[in-house]
């Protein structure tokens, strides 16, 4: 069985859409062509007053005005009669009160132990001490006295007269004092930089939080020229996207800056992607870290990484722990790879030095 709308759509089957455009001028085809630019109305997601044209005739009445509206709503409720019930209230309770059950109290009675004779009288003659010393004997010392179980026990496995003298006492707490700030200067460290200083050459801005953006682009710019500096660290300083971009200018020029730490920041993986196209034409950078950011970089940015150590050589430490299995052993294999040419080289180097002092 077709549905109603169905069998109105058949006229439309056999329409020729191409003789349909032909026919249509300029105009209409630029009108035609602004209308589905704006609207789309095979996109399910979009809300229906997206899909298609606005078709309202009626003008509007006015603005938007909320306490308007909730009075004509509260109205019209007011004004609307009730449907009356079928049946009137009356307020007669049907049925019987439920009366929950009550559960039995379950009653023990004590029970009457009969001993023999003898140990009837045994326990009957016996002293306070011979009494003690029992129950010590079966575990009951909840019967007995602390100075009375110290008196039974003696004064071996460390109890004395008075208790027991070897209690394991609980450690002393030793506080955990918060990491002091860090003393480096920002401003005066950015104008060493800038004047290529060749007494700087670590540059350490860790947690320090209230950098702001432009002056951590000035760093990278500075170091973009500067040729004293090997060890530059920015862990924890909120650093974020513009932030790497800048630094990934300054690696594609730099070439003393042997470490380079950016971990603990808001680096997603679009800037990640950036320090690792510069990070292809650098030669000289020997370490970086990038762990611990704000977002995951994912596994197309892994990928990313790590064919970019398997073509840098001069990579040999990478701090950042990979998600995915294939892109850690990839960059796993080449950091040892790069680890090994390095050991190659220092023992040429060494024997070569050596064959050149023999006579």
């Amino acid at each position: 069985m077709e549905l109603p709308f169905r069998k109105e759509l058949e006229k439309y089957k056999d329409l020729d859409e191409d003789e349909i455009l032909g026919k249509l001028s300029e105009e209409e085809l630029k009108q035609l062509e602004s209308v589905l630019d704006d609207l789309d109305p095979e996109n399910a997601l979009l809300p229906a007053g997206f899909r298609q044209k606005d078709q309202t005739v009626k003008k509007p009445s006015g603005p938007f005005d909320r306490e308007k509206l909730l009075a004509y709503l509260e109205k019209q409720a007011l004004e609307h009669k009730d449907i009356e019930d079928v049946v009137p209230y009356t307020g007669e309770k049907k049925g019987k009160v439920f009366i929950p059950k009550q559960k039995p109290v379950q009653s023990y009675a004590e029970e009457k132990v009969t001993l023999d004779p003898e140990l009837e009288e045994a326990l009957t003659s016996a002293t306070d001490t011979e009494l003690c010393d029992l129950a010590a004997i079966l575990g009951m010392h909840n019967l007995i006295s602390n100075a009375q179980f110290c008196d039974i026990v003696g004064n071996s496995n460390g109890v004395g007269s008075e208790g027991f003298t070897n209690v394991v006492k609980g450690e002393k707490i030793v506080p955990v004092f918060d990491e002091p700030p860090n003393p480096t200067n920002v401003a005066e460290s950015l104008q060493r930089i800038k004047e290529n200083d060749p007494r700087l050459t670590d540059v350490n801005l860790n947690n320090i939080k209230n950098i702001p953006i432009p002056t951590l682009k000035e760093f990278a710019k500075a170091l973009e020229t500067n040729t004293h500096v090997k060890h530059f660290s920015l862990a924890a300083t909120r650093s974020n996207d513009p932030v790497a971009v800048a630094f990934a200018d300054m690696l594609r020029v730099n070439k003393t800056l042997k470490s380079l730490n950016i971990e603990s920041n808001f680096i997603t993986g679009a800037g990640m992607l950036t320090l690792i196209d510069a990070l292809k034409e650098n030669e000289t950078l020997m370490e970086i870290k990038v762990d611990n950011q704000r977002q995951q970089f994912g596994t197309p940015v892994e990928m990313e990484i790590a064919k970019m150590l398997e073509e840098n050589t001069k990579i040999l430490k990478f701090g950042y722990h990979f998600t995915q299995q294939g892109p850690r052993t990839r960059a796993a294999a080449a950091i040892t790879k790069n680890n090994d040419l390095v050991w190659r080289l220092g023992v040429k180097l060494t024997s070569s030095a050596l064959s050149s002092l023999q006579p």
